[in-house]
């Protein structure tokens, strides 16, 4: 039997590495990218019901309902398998809009996985992360769930292991625009593209994200935090931000770095993972 209820994470994500490489005669931009998983995220939980009604609580400042990447998962589920089930979800969002951690590509995900579960549809994570790469473009890697080398617009996926240690994640209290970031025409588009086995060989030194400049000339609150961290730990940009994280060996330094921050910014600690803990949930 199926469950009748779940409550699953929804995962933060870091982009530990991006080059863009090119831009598509379509407009979007050719990325190679390390994505890896925090221990830190939204929490959903999914109730199944005895009629076809999707309810989803609470409304997101900002975003319009049908807009809403969970809303839009469930449908676009029902749609690809004909089913009529219905559930209740709630969202407890920790994750900021506009950060570069993620957040609405992991709602989407794990409402994918979820009501794949709660429903019994039993589809393969191939056709869920199908489903996904229509939702965006970083969907499928929280469906498929492991640390992983993207390429394409972030869709062609090589799960990898990677280091894992402590990061501090700040956001500024500003959202960025990513339409704004790939339209910019200062952005870097040239990267010469490189093989998983070199990034990976050149390790967490030799890692940027080339999306950094650029925001830092848009944002000067994002350049602020990447100023104040850059004497107090290797740190870098995710995605287009607005979030930058440094990452730390310990615990107890992530625990120091985090008593210093500013007033008026936002932080938290984290640990890297290799394997999302949305899976390890559904295993469980």
């Amino acid at each position: 039997m199926p469950e009748t209820r779940l409550v699953l994470p929804a995962p933060a994500k870091l982009n530990r590495l991006l080059h863009i490489t090119g831009r598509r005669a379509d407009g979007y931009h050719e990325l190679q990218t390390l994505f890896q998983f925090l221990d830190h995220g939204d929490t959903l939980t999914l109730g199944r019901r005895d009629d076809d009604t999707l309810r989803l609580s609470p409304a997101l400042a900002g975003v319009a309902d049908d807009d809403n990447l969970i809303r839009r998962a469930a449908r676009l589920l029902r749609e690809a398998t004909g089913t009529r089930q219905g559930a209740d979800l709630h969202l407890d969002k920790r994750l900021p809009l506009g950060g570069g951690l993620g957040g609405g590509s992991s709602d989407a995900a794990t409402t994918l996985l979820g009501l794949d579960r709660l429903w019994g549809l039993g589809l393969s994570l191939d056709t869920l992360a199908e489903l996904g790469l229509a939702l965006g473009a970083d969907v499928p890697v929280f469906v498929r769930g492991h640390a992983a080398w993207a390429e394409g617009v972030g869709e062609r996926l090589t799960a990898v292991t990677l280091d894992t240690p402590w990061f501090v994640v700040i956001h500024p209290g500003v959202t960025v625009a990513t339409p704004a970031v790939f339209q910019a025409p200062e952005l870097t588009r040239d990267t010469p593209p490189i093989t998983m086995a070199r990034a990976l060989q050149g390790g967490a030194a030799s890692w940027r994200n080339d999306c950094e400049p650029t925001v830092r000339t848009l944002y000067p609150e994002v350049a602020r935090v990447l100023d104040w961290l850059h004497d107090r730990a290797p740190s870098m940009l995710t995605g287009t931000g607005a979030c930058v994280f440094a990452s730390l060996d310990r615990e107890v330094d992530a625990d120091a770095l985090l008593a210093e921050i500013p007033a008026g910014w936002h932080a938290f600690k984290a640990r890297g993972l290799n394997r999302s803990p949305l899976h390890d949930a559904l295993d469980r």
